[in-house]
């Protein structure tokens, strides 16, 4: 069973994503201040974060922003329409996806669903010994960690994700589509847009430089790559 936290001020909202949620093997709870949602992360074992931005007191960004430094549980934003730059700010400080009010419940269970399909898969044990190494970087798919220059690097599961691909096939150009739909595993629908945030992410934490990237490479209108000395298994 997951456990899963609503956070929004609004208590209709909750109760509604509540109802969505209910047909599945899921244990809610409930927070509607961004203060409460992190009490709740620090109290349960949560898996997974439905976060609205615009909250009274402590706002879903501040929230989100506080709750990446105690968990790496994927976090979906709950955002209106005109929230555009709040959802690029959102994953900018760690959210992994959002929603977009009115919600779809059938959109809703299906983005819970991925992130917690992403989260159980690279949070669990693998089935077989897996490392990729390249240059100074080293993945293990066993233990689900990073090390730059063998120093520990602390990725969320959609930044691993994004990573073990670029690793696993060095100097191949993946759109901004085809990650989506690799680690995400749906349908991209305009939802790429969040692809180079996260790729962003991820240069910053394993990148000397990450305004001048010695491994992830930007192909000018096609996509990413990753290049490096060596990959090996």
């Amino acid at each position: 069973m997951h456990n899963i936290l609503i956070c929004d001020d609004e208590r209709d909202i909750v109760s509604a994503l509540k109802i969505y949620l209910s047909g599945e093997d899921y244990r809610l709870f409930a927070a509607y201040t961004g203060l409460e949602a992190l009490e709740v992360v620090r109290r349960e074992d949560i898996h997974l974060i439905l976060m609205d931005v615009m909250m009274p007191g402590m706002d879903g960004i501040t929230a989100t922003a506080k709750l990446r430094e105690v968990t790496n549980v994927p976090i979906i934003l709950l955002t209106a329409k005109s929230e555009s730059a709040d959802k690029i700010l959102g994953l900018n400080v760690g959210a992994d996806d959002y929603v977009t009010k009115p919600f779809d419940p059938m959109e809703v269970l299906a983005r819970v669903k991925s992130q917690l399909r992403r989260y159980t898969r690279l949070g669990s044990a693998a089935r077989t010994d897996s490392r990729l190494v390249l240059g100074g970087v080293e993945l293990s798919d066993e233990s689900k960690t990073v090390t730059v220059d063998g120093e520990p690097v602390n990725l969320t599961p959609v930044e691993f994700g994004i990573l073990r691909l670029l690793m696993s096939q060095p100097g191949k150009v993946f759109s901004s589509r085809e990650i989506y739909r690799r680690v995400w595993g749906e349908a991209p629908m305009g939802s790429e847009n969040a692809v180079p945030v996260h790729i962003r992410h991820i240069r910053e934490k394993i990148e000397i430089n990450p305004s001048d990237p010695r491994y992830i490479k930007a192909v000018w209108g096609l996509g990413y790559k990753m290049e490096g000395d060596t990959c090996k298994p």
